[in-house]
């Protein structure tokens, strides 16, 4: 049986807007969007921005894919980006309402892919049944 794609998301996050918010909120903001041990470097860096945007676009790519959007049966932290060996790029894991969801569309494979530069982070999703 052939793999069939149900779902494709993308997302592109402006990294000064984020950086502002981590400013303001960076606990709480990080708080409401991963699960522990998602964020992988540490604040106050380019470098920091550029994960915390990338885990970001990630995520809503995902929740886009899957058709919820955030807030629509699914959150953030329902989508949880797994950081793999270095030549496979990252993986998702799915948890509750982004979980039920992708179960009820027979998604058997969520593929990610990340990337960012100095001003963007993006990210694109594809579910696979």
């Amino acid at each position: 049986m052939s793999a069939r794609i149900v779902g494709v998301g993308l997302d592109l996050v402006e990294l000064a807007r984020l950086s502002d918010i981590l400013d303001r909120h960076q606990r709480r903001f990080l708080n409401r969007i991963c699960r522990p041990g998602e964020v992988l470097r540490h604040s106050g860096t380019v470098a920091f921005v550029q994960h915390v945007g990338g885990l970001f676009a990630a995520k809503e790519a995902v929740l886009k894919a899957l058709g919820t959007g955030w807030g629509r049966g699914a959150a953030f932290r329902d989508v949880e980006i797994v950081r793999c060996a270095a030549d496979q790029g990252p993986a998702v894991r799915l948890h509750d309402g982004a979980l039920r969801r992708a179960r009820d569309l027979g998604v058997v494979r969520v593929h990610v892919s990340i990337t960012h530069e100095r001003g963007h982070a993006a990210a694109v999703a594809v579910l696979e049944s």
